[in-house]
């Protein structure tokens, strides 16, 4: 079976396509294929609160594309969510209604505590050893989700209104980092030990630039590290010297700003990168929907 997810973020928006295999009682997940594409609905709505015109219809025209290979790929069923860039534009409804009528796509918009249950699908527990706890960080560009498993138990789940390219734009509530680091030290006073699970496309660069080891994992002194190597460089020396793309290489920094911050304020000395976010929990949910159906119908 192949089913797809589309998510609509504020850097960039995504559709994975996945294979989901039954086999001996197990099922397996593998990842088919990734489009990417770098629209950055943030930069319009988190200033004007608005989506200009112009990517308004890139909007449009991805989502058409979108549907095209969604029907070549004869997929079983998709979800196409959006999150904090269309939550806070005034004509996010309006564009919404027009990819519906112009590419028969359907989009959830979804607010961050719907976004942290999405990422909690992954099945991100049943990988963690029983008796630690771990904070869960996933960064996005307007929003950042944050969930505590405690004992292999999911404790609290809250989003905050912190992300790379408010950070980029200058555009963070005021009090919003206080926000977390207040609520940090709440939860986390009784954990011991515990550490952090990170997702999101930056935190996967950014262990890709720390390690060649095979475990994906950072320390705090080694994501340290790199953030002040890469605040050495410019926005172009960092496309350069790293081959970054251009919307990548501007947010890298901001995203590792908020991993550290969280990292310090919850006392955690190492964050794990599983290579997962919303499109994967998207199809889990999508798998368990179908597996449902599929046993009322039987």
């Amino acid at each position: 079976m192949k089913f797809a997810a589309i998510d609509i973020g504020s850097n960039a928006i995504r559709l994975l396509f996945m294979n989901v295999f039954e086999e001996g009682g197990n099922t397996h997940f593998k990842k088919s294929s990734l489009i990417r594409v770098p629209i950055r609905l943030g930069t319009d709505t988190f200033i004007d609160k608005f989506i200009s015109p112009a990517k308004g219809e890139k909007l449009i025209k991805s989502m058409k594309a979108f549907r095209h290979l969604m029907e070549v790929h004869e997929i079983v069923n998709y979800r196409a969510c959006a999150t904090s860039a269309m939550r806070e534009a005034a004509n996010g409804p309006e564009i919404i209604r027009r990819i519906e009528e112009e590419s028969d796509i359907k989009i959830d918009i979804i607010d961050g505590k719907e976004e942290a249950s999405i990422i909690f699908d992954n099945k991100i527990a049943d990988t963690l050893e029983p008796h630690k706890d771990y904070l869960y960080v996933d960064v996005g560009g307007g929003s950042t989700e944050i969930t505590l498993f405690s004992k292999g138990v999911c404790t609290f789940s809250a989003s905050f209104n912190v992300g790379t390219i408010k950070i980029l734009k200058d555009c963070v509530p005021k009090g919003e980092f206080i926000r977390i680091k207040e609520c940090l030290l709440d939860i986390c006073p009784n954990c011991e030990n515990i550490e952090i699970i990170g997702s999101g496309g930056n935190i996967n660069r950014l262990v890709k630039l720390a390690t060649p080891r095979k475990e994906k994992y950072l320390s705090y002194k080694e994501l340290k590290n790199i953030y002040y190597d890469l605040k050495q460089y410019t926005h172009e020396e960092l496309m350069i010297h790293y081959n970054m793309n251009p919307d990548r290489a501007d947010v890298i920094i901001p995203a590792a700003t908020i991993f550290l911050s969280v990292m310090e304020w919850a006392k955690a000395e190492r964050i794990h990168v599983p290579k997962i976010g919303v499109s994967d929990g998207i199809v889990h949910q999508l798998y368990k929907e179908y597996k449902s159906n599929r046993l009322l119908i039987s």
